[in-house]
């Protein structure tokens, strides 16, 4: 037995759970949004005392993907977020894809005069498509692995300190990831670093305020999905689709 509840190993997969199809669902919207609508627009906000603060608007929803992956990994395990992530990596690469295509198709007539903005908001470089599915991939799997080894080793006690720890592991790697491979040489050291912090700070504060919702969710899904899985025996590879 893997869980607390009275699933058996052999019926505890994801055909059986209420809401593991809508997690995954969610989770995928919210990916595909924040990469492609959030890059979109570079905001600056001034906070009293500590001055400007200028972010990618993205920043703002991205950090709920990390809050849906630790309520998955929670509830079902590390497997079956594991298939989460997958998806999510898929529906990211398509979305890279799709994007390349629309901003390359010759524009008609009509539209000319608009291709800039679309080239604008759509046309990111290959470079940063890279960045931004690497980032995702290595730092979701991280967020998954620390969640769910924290949870062993607590015995499944303070919940908050694996949500924000894996929150800050997973953000640490996704962020570093990112910025390396987007933008280092472009960049001056100064500006990189700056906006490295700024991000990796705002990200994982989402986790912090959240952290009363993350634990209604969990609670609420433990009680209707009747599990609540410890990773044991798990195999942790990322390249694998079992559940």
């Amino acid at each position: 037995m893997h869980s607390k509840s009275s699933r058996s190993a052999a019926s505890s997969h994801q055909g059986q759970f209420r809401y593991y199809d809508f997690f995954m669902a969610a989770y995928v919207c919210i990916l595909l949004c924040s990469n492609l609508i959030g890059p979109a627009k570079l905001s600056t906000v001034h906070i009293p005392i500590y001055g400007n603060v200028t972010f990618l608007a993205g920043v703002l929803f991205f950090p709920l993907s990390y809050i849906f992956g630790d309520v998955l990994t929670e509830v079902y395990g590390y497997a079956r977020d594991r298939r989460v992530v997958w998806a999510g990596f898929a529906a990211l690469a398509f979305a890279a894809l799709m994007a390349a295509v629309v901003v390359a198709l010759p524009p008609a007539a009509q539209w000319r005069d608009h291709q800039a903005a679309v080239q604008a908001i759509f046309g990111n470089t290959p470079r940063i498509v890279a960045a931004s599915i690497t980032a995702f991939w290595c730092g979701s799997f991280v967020n998954s692995f620390v969640m769910a080894k924290m949870k062993i080793w607590s015995s499944g006690r303070w919940l908050w300190t694996r949500t924000v720890g894996s929150t800050l592991c997973g953000e640490l790697v996704d962020t570093a990831l990112f910025y390396t491979i987007a933008f280092y040489g472009l960049w001056d050291t100064a500006t990189l670093e700056g906006a490295l912090v700024t991000q990796y700070v705002l990200k994982s504060g989402w986790e912090i305020v959240m952290t009363p919702v993350t634990y209604r969710v969990v609670g609420f899904l433990k009680r209707a999905e009747h599990e609540d899985y410890y990773d044991r025996d798990t195999n942790f590879t990322p390249f694998s689709l079992k559940a």
